[in-house]
């Protein structure tokens, strides 16, 4: 659950096993001391975890205990190569597999409220009771198809820590408006950035919440000076100046220039745009032969990068080579 704040909050752990359904919960303890420590999490990541749509329960367990599964396999992406929807839902999933209506009215419920209540709990169990026999179901019919490899792999790349780690020196490459900045004014845009991230990290609030996006470009191009100028900013809020002034003026001072030299991305060319366009014809072509969403094959952002000039991409690794990379490399090669 995120909705106030930067990292998400584990209100519940919910496991099925094949006799049981356990649901354990995080923040029931009064004493910190008494909440799930190392030799909890150590007992968990030891068996393969089934999940659907793995990637922000991972995020928020590897926050909170710094660990991770050894092995997972998720039934989202298992599904997605099988022709069903891509980013398919859990209900649309048990639906799909054994024609079951699951209860989704508890949805937007308050999970940090206490006690649970029964109906809740019920709820929850009822959200994991069928992860094995999907499993199961999904596994046997990937084999048959011969994509059960495929399944597993990009499982198993949810699970490298680099989509996890938060780097706030890092921050401003998700700033889109700062993309086409240069010089003084991406540099001012880098260090605003870095700041509000930490500040993120430090109060446990939503990033936006410190300052918006648009408030944080406009301050690197207007690089007010005093005080005065900052609450000239549209958008910057005073309480915000009052708490953070000092410290806004002092980044802003110091951003001379960009060190990095970082230049924005250049427009593809023409002969870039038309390879670009084969290549999504020769994915979607092969998705359409295999039955499998071309998107979940290879994402454009995956293409784009490689037009631009990327070859570490996914798309030339593991089974994605052996179905389309190679012939991906030699549109790229004669481009």
């Amino acid at each position: 659950m995120r909705e106030r704040t930067y990292f998400a909050e584990l209100c519940l752990i919910q496991i099925a096993t094949p006799s049981e359904i356990v649901c354990a919960d995080p923040l029931g303890a009064r004493d910190k001391a008494d909440r799930p420590g190392d030799r909890f999490w150590d007992s968990l990541m030891r068996p393969e975890w089934v999940v659907h749509s793995a990637r922000q329960d991972i995020e928020v367990v590897y926050q909170l205990a710094e660990k991770m599964p050894a092995r997972i396999f998720d039934t989202q992406v298992a599904a997605a190569f099988l022709g069903m929807q891509p980013q398919i839902g859990y209900a649309g999933l048990v639906k799909e597999l054994f024609d079951v209506e699951l209860d989704k009215s508890h949805t937007r419920a308050n999970w940090t409220k206490r006690p649970i209540a029964d109906e809740l709990l019920r709820y929850a169990a009822e959200d994991v009771q069928y992860l094995l026999p999907a499993c199961e179901e999904l596994t046997h019919r990937l084999e048959s198809a011969g994509r059960l490899q495929w399944a597993l792999e990009d499982s198993q790349q949810l699970l490298d820590p680099a989509l996890y780690d938060i780097d706030p020196a890092a921050a401003v490459a998700r700033l889109k408006a700062a993309r086409n900045l240069r010089g003084r004014v991406r540099a001012a845009a880098e260090g605003l950035a870095t700041w509000r991230e930490k500040e993120a990290l430090r109060t446990n609030r939503p990033r936006q919440w410190i300052i918006r996006d648009n408030t944080l470009v406009a301050l690197a191009i207007e690089k007010p000076s005093s005080m005065s100028e900052l609450a000239q900013i549209e958008g910057l809020a005073e309480k915000t100046i009052r708490r953070a002034g000092k410290d806004l003026l002092r980044i802003l001072a110091e951003a001379t220039d960009d060190a990095s030299g970082y230049q924005p991305p250049r427009r593809p060319d023409e002969k870039q745009k038309a390879a670009l366009k084969e290549m999504q014809r020769r994915v979607a072509a092969i998705g359409e032969s295999v039955g499998v969403a071309a998107e979940v094959l290879a994402a454009k952002k995956e293409l784009s990068a490689a037009m631009l000039g990327d070859r570490s991409g996914r798309i030339f690794r593991g089974w994605r080579k052996a179905l389309f990379g190679d012939e991906l490399l030699s549109v790229l090669e004669n481009a």
